[in-house]
């Protein structure tokens, strides 16, 4: 089967699970829903393969995961480590307002007054919303490294967000 072009890693393997073969595997996200509701996932260890996915289930914050052909602890802890990865033509519909990290890092950000504020580098979550990590525009003739900006991704600050554009517009000064 060769791997779709719109591979999308959703987590990485942490461990084993218990002594029949199940795996760990740490979310990039907080609900972990395509790890949850996809049943091929394609690992990088040894090489870029897919997997059929017999079961999935939350344990604290990991996916719980048996593999068809995953038999026993030792083939369980040979995965720790690869990257786990999901076509994002699977991924599950989301609501309005409703956004992928994967969509936003790399998109431009402006604020109300269209002033240039960045590019989303990474995203983070800090618990109870997630965070936007913005690598300021570099200011023309500096040698100096401005800071990056973290801004929560919150309505109270982001006001639109345009994927065809790849752009994000908040309420947020140059100077905050």
């Amino acid at each position: 089967m060769q791997a779709p072009d719109d591979l999308t890693q959703v987590g990485y393997v942490a461990g084993a699970y218990g002594i029949a073969g199940a795996i760990r595997v740490t979310p990039f996200s907080t609900d972990a829903d395509a790890l949850l509701n996809v049943k091929t996932w394609w690992l990088d260890k040894p090489g870029l393969r897919s997997v059929a996915v017999r079961t999935t289930k939350m344990h604290g914050g990991d996916v719980v995961a048996t593999l068809v052909g995953t038999a026993g602890r030792d083939a369980a802890e040979a995965l720790k480590g690869a990257a786990v990865f999901v076509s994002r033509a699977q991924f599950p519909a989301l609501e309005d307002d409703e956004y992928y990290w994967s969509d936003l890092i790399g998109m431009e950000v402006v604020n109300l007054q269209g002033e240039a504020l960045g590019t989303v580098i990474d995203m983070m979550s800090n618990g109870p919303q997630s965070i936007l990590r913005i690598a300021p525009v570099p200011e023309q003739g500096s040698t100096d490294k401005a800071p990056e900006r973290l801004v929560p991704f919150v309505d109270q600050f982001v006001k639109h967000v345009e994927l065809k554009t790849k752009k994000i517009t908040l309420d947020w000064g140059l100077d905050y």
